[in-house]
Formats: C-alpha cells, sequence, structure tokens
C-alpha cells in the first residue's frame, strides 16, 4: 500500500514536471516566432538610413527574453545545463521506467 501510494506521488510529481516543462518549450517557442516576425517587419519597413540595430528594434525581444529567462529558471532550476548529479539521476529515471514496464508486462 506504502508503495503504491510513493509510486502515485511520483507519478503526479513527474507529470507536474513535464507539464512544466512543456509549458516553458511552448514559451520559447511563441518568444522565438513572434519576434522574429517583428525583427523582419522592421527590417522590411526600415527607413533608408536607419540603422537596424537601436533600443526600439528590440524594445519588445529584450523585456520579454528576460521573463523567458526567469521562466527557464523557475522550471529547470539553477542548474539548468545537466547539474552535478544529472547522470546519476538520469540512469536511476531510466531504470524506473524499465522495472515499470517489465511489472506491466508480467500478466499478458
Amino acid at each position: 500500500m506504502e508503495n503504491s501510494f510513493q509510486e502515485n506521488l511520483r507519478l503526479e510529481r513527474a507529470r507536474k514536471r513535464v507539464k512544466a516543462i512543456k509549458g516553458f518549450y511552448r514559451h520559447l517557442v511563441v518568444y522565438m516566432c513572434i519576434n522574429a516576425f517583428i525583427l523582419v517587419m522592421h527590417y522590411i519597413n526600415m527607413d533608408p538610413g536607419v540603422s537596424f540595430w537601436e533600443w526600439h528594434t528590440f524594445s519588445t525581444a529584450i523585456p520579454w527574453g528576460i521573463g523567458l529567462l526567469l521562466h527557464g529558471v523557475s522550471v529547470f532550476g539553477r542548474n539548468v545545463f545537466f547539474g552535478s548529479n544529472w547522470e546519476e539521476r538520469k540512469i536511476n529515471e531510466i531504470m524506473e521506467q524499465n522495472k515499470k514496464r517489465k511489472s506491466e508486462n508480467r500478466w499478458e
């Protein structure tokens, strides 16, 4: 009973984590698409002699990028790029998945 409860709790945490990661990647894709559109439109409609590299050109991308960065930190934590124990956690995760598959297929 205890083991089943813990497994359900772990599964729910994993689902929430996957949902948070998915939300971040959606945010990233929307950020890239909209800012690419804004930059292309700005470039197309630029007056001759005006520099592309001015503040107003990036006035949407920079603040939104800061927000996106904060969103990423909230989802992935401080160890954004493969934290110190990432490899060990990933190995344990894969082993648990294999263990679940074996136990689910036992009765077939």
